[in-house]
């Protein structure tokens, strides 16, 4: 379980095919070497990885492998050697919720449809996956490439959301384009309340 905020900004080392349709990801991080174990949950761009391997060459490092559902319903797919992406540890007891809580099980991909940069701030515009549409409200919670934001509005299946100063700065969200593709994972609250009215 997460929250997404961010602790870290991590940098793909090596993208490796495997056998099966499996992908091993080299990320280099900033997180100290022996707090990194085997089997450790890791949020990569908001999706929960496991940790397979981890090492230290000048810097921390980790090794995850993605599988077909992972490289089929989010961005790992295109994911290379030299990108930066947004990592959180998992919550431990005693953790701040500072975010929202958030499974880092990825429901889908948006798109970037428009950039605003404002003073110190920037407003994207998202279309989201006309499935998951419904789950996404105004005030409400989203999480994009695993970083907690409140949805500003809701115009049909696009969203907007208001990315503050420390968020551009602390985040890959800054390098955020009209064309990029974000991981999209909607409110669990609001999954879970579609479901019990559906079951009526």
């Amino acid at each position: 379980m997460f929250t997404g905020i961010v602790s870290d900004v991590g940098e793909i080392l090596a993208v490796t095919p495997r056998a099966q349709g499996l992908q091993r990801v080299k990320i280099g991080c900033s997180y100290p070497r022996a707090s990194i174990i085997d089997g450790a949950s890791i949020a990569c761009n908001g999706v929960c990885m496991t940790v397979v391997a981890a090492g230290e060459e000048d810097r921390t490092w980790f090794a995850v492998d993605a599988a077909a559902e992972t490289l089929a319903i989010t961005t790992v797919g295109d994911w290379r050697a030299g990108m930066r992406v947004n990592l959180e540890r998992a919550l431990r007891i005693g953790d701040e919720l500072g975010g929202h809580i958030v499974a880092a099980h990825v429901d889908g991909i948006a798109e970037v449809i428009e950039r605003q940069d404002l003073t110190d701030m920037a407003r994207f515009t998202l279309r989201a996956p006309a499935a998951l549409a419904r789950f996404i409200a105004s005030k409400g919670s989203v999480a994009l490439d695993g970083v907690s934001l409140t949805v500003n509005e809701v115009n049909g299946n696009a969203f907007t959301v208001l990315i503050i100063p420390h968020t551009l700065t602390v985040t890959t969200v800054g390098s955020w384009q009209v064309g990029s593709r974000v991981n999209l994972e909607v409110d669990l609250m609001a999954r879970y309340a579609a479901r019990l009215i559906e079951a009526r």
